[in-house]
């Protein structure tokens, strides 16, 4: 497969990712910015608090349309086309106490104060800011991402962004005329796009501010007791309100793409408005719904009704919280730990079709992102295209909810090697039998309830006994599915159709109203304990 393939199939693909690079190729049709430096990516954070899912998702978003991007001009990751910064707003002064932080009285005493001004109320770095960034770096280079890591304390204290706030200064008037109509009446009194920092207290000041002098970049204005001050707003003597510090940021690094959520689009289209303003250009960028928990409300941090990362690492596997990032960014997605074992399937059942699809099926197979984005690869083909489990993660699910309390790694492992051979269990499998074992311990086994068979099923179950009966302990999955499935054909057991037959299965074999292929969970438990099981169900008709 060419390069010259690939960047064809790019250029008409409808997936997502290539539909936004399509938008920014637009803008620079050979793939480079006129000085010829890298196309900028941007994703911001804010270190008031740790990083979480939605950090992980506009990273990996962002990540997905940058290389779809090097994928549309015939670039490789190491070719430097692009960039990806990861900014951090730790110049941000903080409003309130955050709920899970120890230590609440270091955060009280210094509200008001920039992030990077505050003590680490965790005692282990430089600040409150610091300790966050290093969350984020962490968080980040444990999933591989390639980015940049940008502080604006830094920029601000260090001067870099002194020649961009000058343009704030000289345009201030200009962002008035373009915020204030925004703002409620008791806002706008007190206004000002640029906040500078008391030099008594240290703190971030939302007061009236005069220009001085835009050149040598001083302003004037009143303290916090009320004295007058003039001071320069450069080398980290203020910040810029949110949205003209968006906007200042766009035209300071010349930031090319930044998507948002859907609770930023007034600022977007405020910052959009500002950057104009300064000579810039605001970037291109997706609006991205946002979650929701398993009542269709918004995930809010203070109610705690969200997902973390932790949490979907401890009952599925990181390529599965990808996957069901991946589809449909302009769509809500409920986010709760339901969602993660039909996630775990899914990702399977695509990556194992990725080797026998057409390229233009592969570009909107969301495993042919995903592989790609942190580190991607040559030609069309991604890493481990074709790869298949030799069971699912539902039936691992399964397996484990009948063993109950004596699930456990080992014991699903053993049932594992008996039915696909000792040795051919891989790291992949590992995770998610670690996984099984705590999704099955926390969120099933409370939740099974076995029922008792109707004569009609009772009777069918002994049918399937007397097969089993007769069957070899090696008997082949397929096999054993047929047999199920003549069985629940047969008129004399009443069933209207083999859904029915399923369900009372599940119901009573099982404890639940969902399961696998009866045939492979057999094959997999084994037919002597599956026998068992009938047993049980037997004896409660």
């Amino acid at each position: 497969m060419s390069m010259t393939d690939l960047i064809t199939a790019a250029r008409v693909s409808k997936a997502w990712p290539f539909q936004e690079a399509q938008r920014l190729l637009k803008r620079y049709p050979d793939g480079v910015k006129p000085d010829g430096s890298p196309v900028l990516f941007e994703t911001g954070y804010g270190p008031s608090g740790l990083p979480h899912i939605g950090t992980f998702q506009e990273v990996l978003r962002t990540t997905l349309v940058r290389r779809a991007f090097e994928a549309l001009i015939g670039a490789k990751p190491e070719d430097g086309k692009t960039r990806l910064v990861a900014f951090s707003d730790d110049m941000d002064g903080l409003r309130k106490v955050p709920d899970n932080i120890a230590n609440k009285e270091v955060l009280a005493a210094n509200l008001g104060k920039p992030l990077t001004r505050i003590p680490d109320p965790f005692g282990t770095h430089e600040s409150f800011a610091h300790h966050n960034n290093a969350m984020l770096r962490e968080f980040l280079d444990r999933f591989g991402f390639e980015y940049e890591f940008v502080s604006a304390s830094e920029r601000y204290n260090s001067g870099g962004f002194d020649e961009a706030l000058r343009q704030v200064l000289r345009t201030n008037k200009a962002i008035l005329d373009i915020m204030l109509p925004t703002l409620r009446e008791e806002r706008r009194r007190t206004y000002s796009p640029i906040l500078p920092i008391s030099p008594t207290t240290g703190t971030v000041l939302q007061v009236p501010v005069e220009v001085v002098d835009a050149e040598a970049g001083m302003v004037r204005f009143a303290d916090e007791d009320g004295s007058a001050v003039e001071q320069s707003a450069l080398g980290g003597m203020s910040k810029l309100q949110w949205k003209v510090d968006w906007a200042m940021r766009w035209y300071a690094l010349g930031v090319d793409y930044e998507m948002c959520g859907k609770d930023l689009t007034d600022s977007v289209t405020q910052s959009g408005k500002i950057v104009q303003v300064l000579g810039g250009r605001k970037p291109e960028g997706l609006i991205y719904e946002l979650f929701l928990d398993e009542k269709g409300e918004k995930i809010s941090k203070s109610k705690g009704n969200g997902l973390t990362i932790e949490e979907w690492l401890t009952y599925g596997s990181e390529e599965s919280l990808g996957f069901y990032i991946f589809p449909n960014p302009k769509s809500a997605k409920q986010l709760h730990v339901g969602v993660i074992p039909r996630a775990v399937d899914d990702y399977w059942q695509f990556r194992e079709r990725l080797a026998e699809q057409e390229l233009d099926k592969q570009l909107g197979n969301p495993v042919w992102h995903l592989a790609r984005a942190n580190g991607g690869f040559e030609g069309s083909e991604a890493p481990g295209a074709g790869d298949s489990l030799p069971v699912t993660y539902g039936l691992l699910l399964n397996l484990a909810s009948v063993l109950g309390a004596e699930a456990s790694e080992a014991s699903l492992r053993d049932y594992l090697e008996s039915y696909i051979g000792a040795g051919r269990i891989t790291p992949e499998l590992e995770v998610l039998i670690k996984t099984a074992v705590a999704y099955t311990r926390d969120y099933i086994v409370p939740t099974l309830d076995k029922r008792a068979p109707t004569a009609n099923e009772a009777e069918a179950l002994r049918a399937l006994d007397a097969y089993l009966a007769d069957a070899a302990e090696d008997t082949s999955a397929e096999d054993l599915q047929t047999e199920v499935y003549e069985i629940g054909k047969r008129e004399e057991y009443g069933f209207e159709n083999l859904r029915d037959w399923f369900k009372a299965l599940y119901q009573t074999l099982l404890g639940s109203d969902q399961g696998p292929r009866m045939g492979s969970f057999i094959a997999l438990y084994g037919i002597a304990n599956s026998r068992k099981l009938i047993a049980e169900a037997l004896a409660k008709a």
